[in-house]
């Protein structure tokens, strides 16, 4: 039981503790030490000792010589590093799902979320349910890293998943206009992805699915380009894909 509740406890200071850091709470410079997060938090040091850790694992934090840790501050360079990471893990996902080939249940699974997916889009270009397509874009993801059943590949995925601006479930919605294309763009991947797995091309699905993460860096550089000052600013900023 009390193994459950520290787990439990250091799970929710982790969650926390990264939700603030990306929404810029915890802006980019700032020291963290354990004792005011404990008290911030209401949790025991240990969990919080543990979040930390792991938060500078993923790269959220850099730990300070003298003592606790700093929030890190992220160039152009780090975001589009961080993206080619996941489409090289998603593609290879893809690849091994298309050669060692997936159950007739996995397809089915991937498939039903590709078809809510095409729910989310209305007849005209700007109908589109935002938040409905961020959820299922979520679910899409994490199916697609598990259909080629090694859990190695499941795990490095996530980790880098969470690294700064490479969620696919992170979302700029500044740019509206030009995001309902691009979602549009995104769901077209989805299914050419999909398809090639089920036809066991093992080489345009890895192609499909890292063609599929650089659409990201596409969006980011366009959104940096019609209002870069503004959007450097955004301390979470990722766009969907």
């Amino acid at each position: 039981m009390e193994q459950n509740v520290a787990r439990t406890h250091a799970a929710r200071a982790l969650i926390e503790l990264r939700k603030k850091i990306l929404s810029g709470e915890l802006a980019p410079g700032t020291r963290l030490f354990e004792v005011p997060l404990t008290e911030m938090l209401n949790i025991s040091r240990t969990p919080v000792r543990e979040a930390l850790l792991r938060l500078s694992e993923e790269g959220l934090l850099e730990r300070v010589r003298s003592g606790g840790f700093v929030v890190r501050t992220f160039s152009f360079n780090d975001v589009v590093d961080a993206l080619e990471l996941r489409g090289v893990m998603e593609g290879t996902a893809a690849r091994l799902a298309a050669e060692r080939g997936v159950t007739p249940e996995q397809l089915a699974g991937i498939q039903e979320i590709v078809e809510n997916l095409d729910r989310c889009f209305g007849p005209a270009l700007h109908d589109v349910d935002f938040d409905r397509y961020r959820e299922l874009n979520a679910e899409f993801h994490v199916a697609l890293a598990a259909l080629c059943g090694s859990p190695l590949i499941q795990r490095e995925v996530e980790r880098i998943s969470r690294l700064p601006f490479a969620s696919p479930s992170a979302f700029l919605q500044e740019r509206a206009d030009f995001m309902h294309h691009s979602l549009r763009t995104a769901q077209y991947q989805h299914r050419a992805i999909v398809s090639a797995i089920a036809k066991r091309e093992g080489a345009r699905a890895e192609a499909l699915a890292r063609e599929h993460a650089s659409l990201t860096r596409s969006n980011l550089e366009h959104a940096l380009k019609e209002d870069g000052a503004r959007v450097k600013q955004l301390p979470g900023l990722a766009l969907l894909t």
